[in-house]
């Protein structure tokens, strides 16, 4: 079975390899052209153009995808039996959907029709999720709202963040792949239609990383959580930025200061949040500096309590 492969970012990386891995025939892999990354500014690949570099898998990174007749002809010449997509970061035009034999199958790390979109894995944490998942599903034009193969439930754990959700959600979603392009091959699947109300998400920015502390503390950390590594959690103190890397809601301390103001009680470091609720904060990060426990960043301040600043 001969799969042409899309996708762009780490979490792609293990769906690929797990095609190269069972014997599916990769003939070629596309990505996103390289990208600046760093403050030298220099073109990277994508990590899955980095993957199939090193596995010797003639690949493509075309700027656009609609009306592109050089890169289409070049994707016909593969003759692919499926398209597999695994967070690529364009929509697939339909002469590229109507390409293959057995259709162009997309996992996405939710469980559709909750949320569509670009980053579905935070948007879980913000909603406070206890549960979420990968699906396979055949790809249409409107967006992530194909009928589904299949799909499998993770639990998230009540401290995990984007970063650990991600790897296990990539794995996952790797499994299911190979399994959902097996039963294509078979002809033992067949795709059913979303069930109830979607939900939708939006690429991440990094303003939404800055803190307001006029929310309660348990929104707060789950902002913490969905945007780990990136854009991190943070706030400012004195016109500084100070990263949150990593907090705990304090459910035995009732704040009856102003949202924002810091204060240590023994060795902990507090900061009030919104609804009278307590944040304690584990560890954070000056700019520019090496991180530190909220203790030592407040005992390095003039006076206290003090106040971040909110957003």
């Amino acid at each position: 079975m001969r799969v042409v492969f899309f996708g762009t970012p780490a979490f792609a990386v293990p769906s690929l390899a797990a095609l190269i891995d069972v014997g599916f025939e990769v003939p070629l892999v596309v990505t996103q052209p390289d990208r600046p990354v760093g403050r030298s500014g220099r073109p990277r690949r994508s990590p899955v153009g980095e993957v199939a570099l090193e596995k010797g898998i003639p690949t493509e990174k075309p700027e656009r995808l609609r009306g592109n007749e050089p890169f289409l002809q070049r994707l016909a010449a593969a003759q692919p039996d499926a398209v597999a997509v695994v967070a690529y970061g364009k929509l697939l035009p339909g002469e590229i959907l109507e390409l293959p034999p057995l259709g162009c199958v997309n996992v996405h790390a939710s469980l559709l029709p909750r949320h569509r979109g670009a980053s579905p894995i935070a948007a879980a944490l913000l909603a406070g999720d206890r549960e979420t998942g990968v699906v396979t599903m055949r790809i249409v034009p409107e967006l992530d709202a194909g009928p589904i193969y299949l799909a499998r439930s993770v639990s998230i754990g009540a401290r995990e963040d984007a970063e650990a959700l991600s790897v296990r959600l990539a794995r996952e979603g790797a499994e299911l792949l190979v399994e959902t392009l097996r039963a294509l091959e078979a002809g033992t699947v067949e795709p059913r239609p979303q069930a109830g109300d979607p939900t939708l998400t939006h690429p991440i920015r990094r303003e939404d990383a800055r803190v307001n502390w006029d929310e309660p503390a348990v929104a707060i950390e789950r902002r913490r959580r969905a945007f780990t590594p990136w854009p991190g959690l943070h706030t400012f103190l004195d016109g500084e930025r100070v990263k949150l890397l990593d907090l705990e809601v304090d459910r035995d301390t009732a704040a009856v200061r102003e949202p924002g103001t810091v204060w240590l009680e023994g060795n902990d470091a507090k900061a009030a949040a919104g609804r009278g609720t307590t944040l304690s904060l584990l560890r954070v990060q000056r700019e520019g500096r090496k991180p530190v426990s909220g203790a030592e960043l407040l005992r390095g301040l003039p006076a206290l309590p003090d106040r971040f600043e909110s957003g």
